[in-house]
């Protein structure tokens, strides 16, 4: 991919080790931008080149700890009064993107307060993957272009070459994301249906539909502590299926995760690179999502359509 002059991308300190393939898929090296810490702790960033009438691409995932979303808050300040002719925050995973609607009483709505912080800081635009609910979009009131994780996962699943496939989700929620794979293999449907007794504890699990036989496909949005995630598997081959893999775009991981997955009878994990793995694990594979970044980019910038980089929507 050519370069463009006028096109500079940065990155924040979480997230380099995607944005230096971002950058290099785009063809170009990653802007210079660099973070001052103080002994109180407080820090600043500054960018170590001009970027006055420049493009500017900020690359960062705003997964905890809060500082994350915070230092690409200031890098838009910083581009902001740097005179650049536009900001976009290219934020592979969004924190925050549970918390998008009152669930019970006297509790915040983070995704709507996130994305209100992010436009009063200056951003004009948001590229974004697989938000865990599709109407946090209309939380901004600025462009957002919401990327979908089908665009690595669909191809990496027709080279599996699997036959007596069925798609599945681990949860009702997912059902719609499911229901797209499952309408593009032409394969049938298997819905999990779970009772959670509080966050992260997942109790009763029944499986909708037939997996004797099957080789499942278990797709997700993103995989915290994957205890839901492994409960479904380790239901799935109880009953009968051959074998279970999960698709998840983003992997969060935390907790008791990796052991989760490593004692379950799933056979193997694969994750986008939005968020850095925190320790290996021997069923997790990582997807890289630099590619379809790097053309986003592009397109945005040369205002071009992205909709032909989707294999599909939700």
């Amino acid at each position: 991919m050519q370069p463009q002059s006028s096109v500079k991308i940065f990155s924040g300190t979480s997230t380099m080790y995607l944005a230096e393939k971002i950058a290099a898929a785009f063809g170009q090296e990653l802007g210079l931008v660099h973070k001052i810490d103080f002994s109180d702790g407080e820090y600043t960033v500054k960018f170590d080149e001009t970027i006055r009438g420049s493009h500017v691409f900020l690359i960062q995932s705003t997964f905890p700890p809060a500082d994350n979303l915070f230092e690409l808050l200031m890098m838009i300040d910083a581009a902001k009064r740097a005179s650049a002719a536009s900001i976009v925050a290219v934020i592979p995973y969004f924190g925050y993107a549970r918390q998008d609607r009152k669930d019970q009483p006297r509790v915040a709505i983070g995704a709507k307060l996130v994305a209100d912080i992010l436009t009063a800081a200056g951003v004009d635009r948001i590229i974004t993957m697989d938000l865990h609910a599709d109407q946090i979009q209309g939380f901004f009131n600025i462009p957002v272009d919401h990327l979908y994780s089908s665009t690595v996962f669909v191809p990496y699943i027709e080279k599996l070459g699997l036959t007596d496939m069925v798609m599945a989700s681990p949860d009702a929620g997912g059902s719609k994301r499911a229901h797209s794979y499952s309408k593009h293999f032409d394969t049938p449907l298997v819905i999990c249906n779970k009772h959670r007794p509080r966050p992260n504890v997942v109790g009763e699990m029944r499986v909708i539909g037939d997996v004797k036989g099957k080789n499942v496909i278990l797709l997700d949005d993103m995989i915290d502590t994957a205890g839901t995630l492994t409960a479904a598997a380790d239901k799935m081959i109880e009953e009968g299926a051959l074998s279970v893999r999960a698709f998840a775009s983003h992997g969060v991981l935390s907790g008791p995760a990796i052991d989760n997955i490593e004692k379950s009878n799933i056979t193997g994990v694969y994750i986008t690179d939005s968020i850095p793995m925190k320790r290996p694990c021997s069923k997790v594979q990582v997807l890289s999502v630099a590619e379809m970044f790097a053309e986003t980019i592009a397109c945005v910038y040369n205002n071009e359509t992205i909709t032909r980089h989707f294999v599909f929507r939700k």
